[in-house]
């Protein structure tokens, strides 16, 4: 697999952030329901198989020292095959390149497989942050980066 920067107008980019949308509609079974539009600072990568995008990520900063994780996603048929764990490394690598120190990230409390690769990477739950204050199937997990010399 190729990991490739990509821009967030990149038609890829785009079908694989509408995908995940309508997936997490579908997996929260009513009880959020809410559609969230994509930052516009996020920095995407993508991770490529055979020349198709099959995987998406992006990166936004929150503030000097934090990175937020945003819109993880890998196409159904390539799940399973430590994708999500490869561009999950890549996006830690960007932020460190970026000068974070801490990385953050909110997932569903209706996503099991998210949590289970999130915190089997060494992210800590964290108190809900930001425009999940208040959605009590947010669930926030934050990690700390290895500090620049």
């Amino acid at each position: 697999m190729l990991i490739e920067a990509r821009p967030a107008t990149d038609p890829e980019i785009a079908a694989l952030v509408t995908a995940q949308q309508r997936e997490l509609r579908e997996a929260d079974g009513g009880r959020d329901g809410r559609g969230t539009l994509t930052p516009a600072d996020v920095r995407f990568l993508a991770g490529v198989v055979n020349g198709r995008a099959v995987a998406c990520g992006g990166l936004r900063t929150l503030d000097e020292e934090t990175g937020e994780l945003k819109r993880m996603y890998v196409r159904p048929a390539y799940r399973g095959r430590g994708i999500a764990r490869q561009l999950l490394a890549a996006l830690e690598e960007l932020a460190y390149q970026a000068g974070h120190s801490r990385i953050c990230l909110e997932t569903g409390t209706y996503l099991p497989a998210a949590i289970g690769l999130y915190t089997s990477c060494g992210y800590e739950p964290i108190p809900v942050y930001g425009e999940h204050i208040g959605n009590p199937y947010s669930v926030c997990f934050a990690k700390r980066l290895p500090v620049l010399a």
